[in-house]
């Protein structure tokens, strides 16, 4: 794995745990984050070790979103250029930027996110990309981006809806607000909320590691007919994972599920990537 100035990883079995790192700044994203993350979640990906990654902060907060003052100060020519040659310039760096956070919704590889106190614009978009989330019981949420005067640009918009509704997405849209965790929680927006961040490592990593130790195929199928359904009819979803089924359910892992019923034993699943 290589390293990357915004982020800390770590590996402990099958699971990957990505920590924000840079707590200094309450993790807010500078240009490192946007640059590194598509080939963090590419490394990830390309390794049979991991089977599942979480997405945690160092420090007091989780992401407090865009480093705007680094932003700005890094891209200003760009922000403002007046002509459509600037503003072309602009598309592409908001659709380099999307990559990141894309690849994470899009990884083959179950993901979780871990919340605690801030989690702010961007970092509501970063977690708007993974499978489960789970917050302590001080985290803020905030669709911050129209009181600096942006539309939200980074997925929120897009995934939001599917999550937690498309009346709460407007709500918390149009007005910016913050939200606490419970609020979080009765909306469907995080799944699990822990009296602290000690024990929300715990949690998190007890689910990473009940997700890890299913057959690695079979997740892969799961995450893939999940995120295939969303704005599809049921009729195309049940098509779809009948087609997936008739492609894939005969695995090796299966087999083995099958033969340990007949037998009365527990199967052993994903053997060449088990890491005591």
């Amino acid at each position: 794995m290589k390293d990357y100035p915004f982020f800390q990883v770590e590996i402990k079995k099958n699971v990957a745990i990505i920590y924000l790192n840079r707590p200094e700044k309450r993790n807010a994203m500078d240009w490192s984050f946007w640059r590194d993350l598509p080939s963090l979640i590419a490394d990830i990906d390309a390794n049979p070790q991991i089977h599942c990654f979480v997405i945690a902060g160092k420090g007091k907060s989780f992401s407090t979103g865009l480093d705007l003052e680094q932003f700005f100060s890094e891209f200003k020519p760009v922000v403002q250029g007046e002509l459509a040659d600037g503003r072309e310039k602009l598309m592409q760096l908001i659709l380099t930027m999307q990559k990141g956070i894309n690849a994470i919704y899009n990884s083959k590889k179950p993901s979780i996110a871990l919340i605690q106190k801030h989690c702010i614009g961007g970092g509501l978009d970063l977690v708007s990309a993974c499978d489960i989330r789970y917050a302590t019981k001080d985290a803020v949420f905030s669709l911050r981006e129209a009181k600096v005067a942006i539309v939200a640009d980074m997925g929120s918009l897009q995934r939001l809806p599917s999550i937690i509704g498309g009346a709460n997405t407007r709500e918390l849209a149009l007005t910016g607000k913050d939200i606490s965790a419970e609020d979080a929680y009765k909306m469907g927006l995080v799944t699990k909320v822990t009296a602290d961040y000690e024990n929300l490592l715990i949690e998190g990593l007890k689910t990473a590691d009940e997700i890890a130790e299913n057959p690695t195929i079979v997740i892969r199928g799961v995450k893939q007919i999940l995120n295939h359904g969303v704005g599809k009819t049921i009729e195309e979803g049940l098509d779809y994972v009948a087609v997936w089924n008739a492609s894939m359910l005969d695995s090796r892992d299966f087999r083995s599920a099958i033969s340990g019923f007949m037998e009365r034993k527990r199967p052993v699943f994903n053997p060449d990537t088990k890491v005591d």
